[in-house]
């Protein structure tokens, strides 16, 4: 080969998708809250888009160019999907818009909807809650704790977790302290004694005597011991079962405790039963962790005996175009060059989100509406009734991709008659019967929870039995798929269930 610059010609096929399109599938994936934040966002950075004021609600019936949020949009008739006509997106000046290259696989475009009622939403409002750390401080300063005291006090507080348990061990915390009062010392210019090991153990003894019970434990053995010793229990079986033979009481070991202790096994599964009753982690009743609020993006509702579907999108802003920026637009002999590309963008941006809002709210109620459609059993019967179902089922009856009715379910709420679920709820694997009909992998788990939950807890269900109880039911069932689905459950193997 001789080294040097060459020409050649060829041909490729590639694919480019449109920014664009990448935001409509952005704004298709956003869980409400999200979406709701983002279109205010536009409304701060696009001077084109503003919201639809009270007032002009009656009387502004341009459906092409507003976003109707403050409504829930309904989708009434359940046996044949309700889709909007198809509308020209609007054109601006010399731009014109191609939505066809930039619209989602499956994408409906705008519509008139229907009203429904008007519904208000306040936000939560957060309580402020006293950690863990605020607690154990306000104790300590009820101590008469000298200073070089209340300063180890502090070390051990700060390496707490949000459990209650030390996070580091003694010598950990002696070291830190003793580097910190080492440098003051240096700069005061004035000798300290270190902290000892016998200072640190005490320190620990007065931090496992805080309320709550439990707390300052190096390990879930000692948390339970501290919490038993607290109650007056020390000395008992149920405290000698955790201080002596921990690794059995774990293990359900009856027989073998019952032997080695002397005592009958019921008397030794009533000393566990007191100690599954303690807190394993009994600094988490102090933790500050948010709640997490659910907000439902749809809402299915049974009235009059026929199931009805609604976007709950009542919390999203109005938008339409700006009249005033519109005119000020069309006369285009006032800007130059650069100006006029600033204003067809934003124009062309704010036409497009306005179309994409539609377009994605039109997708989520087709899509809804199948799922409501093909589990119409669950709705009456419970989750006995669920269905197996597939993202790709509902991507082929609904004429979209896969991908798209991806973006639509994950991470959405719906609520229903039966309780506020994610629209994943409904997707599950199916398992055969014998009479050749298909099951979905829900419903059996909750075949297994009650099966369980009904047993004889003296011979409790092996595994191998709930397979022959399912297969009695047309069930065809693997022992190690019962397995996993108890896991799954967790449900404890049926060793560790048996009472005596």
């Amino acid at each position: 080969m001789r080294p040097g610059l060459q020409q050649s010609q060829g041909l490729r096929q590639e694919l480019k998708i449109n920014p664009r399109l990448y935001q409509a599938m952005d704004l298709l994936y956003m869980p409400l809250l999200d979406l709701q934040q983002h279109l205010k966002q536009e409304l701060l950075t696009n001077p084109f888009l503003e919201l639809v004021e009270p007032e002009d609600e009656d009387g502004d019936s341009d459906s092409d160019t507003d976003v109707d949020g403050d409504e829930r949009t309904e989708a009434t008739d359940l046996s044949e999907p309700e889709v909007a006509p198809e509308s020209e997106p609007e054109k601006t000046g010399d731009d014109e818009v191609d939505w066809e290259a930039v619209l989602l696989d499956g994408f409906e475009t705008g519509g008139q909807r229907e009203e429904h009622e008007q519904r208000e939403w306040y936000e939560p409002v957060m309580v402020e809650t006293r950690h863990l750390s605020d607690h154990l401080t306000e104790q300590l300063a009820m101590i008469d704790l000298s200073p070089r005291q209340a300063f180890l006090a502090d070390e051990f507080v700060g390496n707490l977790s949000d459990d209650g348990y030390l996070a580091c061990t003694l010598a950990e915390i002696r070291d830190g302290a003793n580097d910190v009062i080492v440098r003051e010392a240096e700069e005061r210019e004035h000798d300290v004694a270190p902290f000892t090991d016998v200072e640190v153990q005490e320190m620990l003894r007065i931090i496992q005597d805080l309320d709550p019970p439990g707390v300052g434990a190096r390990d879930l053995r000692e948390c339970l011991l501290l919490q038993l010793r607290a109650d007056g229990h020390a000395g008992t079986l149920a405290y000698r079962l955790v201080d002596e033979a921990f690794e059995e009481l774990i293990g359900h070991r009856w027989s073998e405790l019952s032997k080695r202790f002397g005592l009958s096994a019921q008397d030794v599964q009533g000393a566990a039963d007191a100690v599954a009753k303690l807190d394993p982690k009994p600094g988490l009743r102090f933790s500050s962790g948010d709640d997490n609020y659910i907000i439902p993006d749809l809402v299915v509702e049974k009235i009059d005996g026929v199931y009805h579907i609604f976007l709950n999108d009542g919390n999203l802003p109005r938008l339409k175009l700006s009249r005033a920026y519109q005119d000020i637009a069309r006369d285009k002999k006032q800007f130059d060059t650069e100006s006029k590309d600033f204003i067809a963008s934003k124009l062309n941006s704010a036409n497009w989100m306005i179309q994409a809002i539609e377009q994605r709210r039109q997708t989520m109620l087709k899509v809804m509406h199948y799922i409501v459609d093909r589990q119409r059993d669950f709705f009456e019967r419970g989750v006995q009734g669920l269905k197996p179902l597939t993202l790709r089922e509902v991507a082929e009856s609904v004429g979209m991709h896969e991908s798209t009715v991806s973006r639509v379910t994950n991470e959405k709420f719906v609520q229903t008659p039966r309780g506020v679920l994610p629209l994943k709820f409904f997707f599950s694997s199916a398992l055969s019967t014998s009479d050749g009909d298909d099951v979905s992998a829900r419903g059996i788990k909750d075949q297994i929870e009650k099966l369980v939950a009904g047993e004889d807890t003296k011979n409790p269900l092996t595994d191998q039995a709930i397979v022959e109880i399912l297969q009695q039911t047309g069930v065809q069932i693997a022992r190690r798929t019962v397995a996993k689905y108890r896991d799954q459950l967790g449900v404890l193997p049926a060793r560790m269930r048996k009472r005596v």
